[in-house]
């Protein structure tokens, strides 16, 4: 697996809650890619949990949209933004899990429409999550000439 640089580092104004690693109440997701598929190790922390113990499901929503994101990024090189998902919880997560392993890769492209398929995993290999989204993609050469920045190893 290739660490992928995160682009948006040096924007003044980048504050994400899924990907800024300095976003003091953010979810500090880091990316890798893996052959076709982009992939994230997160840890779960307390202050994420919904029921007493449980990773609150707008969380899990909210990790599988935002490496989602990066497929968009690292895979068509252009940015875009969420048309629709479809999250499907399988078991649910402790929020004392060592990490998840969450993996997402692109599944169609259609003109402006990019079909996503993400999963996310504990370390003993269940599949706890499973989301499909739909992603609206801006033309990659308009997101260039307004500043789209490169998403290249790191």
């Amino acid at each position: 697996m290739k660490k992928i640089k995160n682009g948006w580092l040096n924007e003044p104004k980048y504050n994400c809650f899924g990907c800024c690693p300095t976003n003091p109440i953010g979810l500090h997701m880091e990316f890798y890619e893996d052959g076709d598929e982009i992939v994230s190790l997160w840890t779960p922390r307390p202050e994420f949990q919904g029921w007493i113990g449980v990773l609150h499901g707008g969380i899990q929503a909210t990790l599988c949209d935002e490496i989602a994101s990066w497929v968009i990024f690292r895979k068509l090189h252009t940015t875009g933004v969420t048309a629709r998902m479809e999250v499907r919880y399988l078991k649910f997560i402790s929020v004392e899990e060592h990490h998840l392993t969450l993996r997402a890769h692109l599944v169609a492209l259609r003109r402006t429409l990019a079909d996503i398929e993400v999963t996310v995993q504990t370390p003993n290999g269940d599949i706890c999550t499973k989301m499909q989204c739909t992603y609206m993609i801006v033309p990659p050469q308009k997101a260039a000439q307004e500043g789209f920045p490169e998403f290249g190893d790191e």
